[in-house]
C-alpha cells in the first residue's frame, strides 16, 4: 500500500534534519537531504509498526478487521 507523509527538513550545519507533522516523533537526520528522507522514512514506518501492534493487542477475537484506502 502507497502512503504519502509530508517531511519538512531544515539544513544544520553539518546534516539536515526532518521531522514528519503527521507522525509525532517521526524525525530523522542525515549528511545529505537523501540520507536524512531515508532516515525520517524508516522512522514513520517504526512508529506506525509499534502504534499498530500496540492497538491489536487489546481488540476482541471476534472482532473483524479490514483495511480503508484514502486517496
Amino acid at each position: 500500500m502507497l502512503s504519502q507523509y509530508n517531511v519538512i527538513f531544515e539544513k544544520g550545519e553539518k546534516y539536515y534534519i526532518g521531522y514528519c507533522p503527521e507522525v509525532p516523533g517521526a524525525n530523522g537526520q542525515g549528511e545529505t537531504l537523501e540520507e536524512c528522507r531515508e532516515s525520517v522514512k524508516e522512522a514513520i514506518k517504526l512508529i506506525l509498526q509499534d502504534r499498530l501492534e500496540d492497538a491489536l493487542k487489546g481488540i476482541p477475537e471476534d472482532a473483524i478487521k479490514g483495511t480503508v484506502v484514502i486517496e
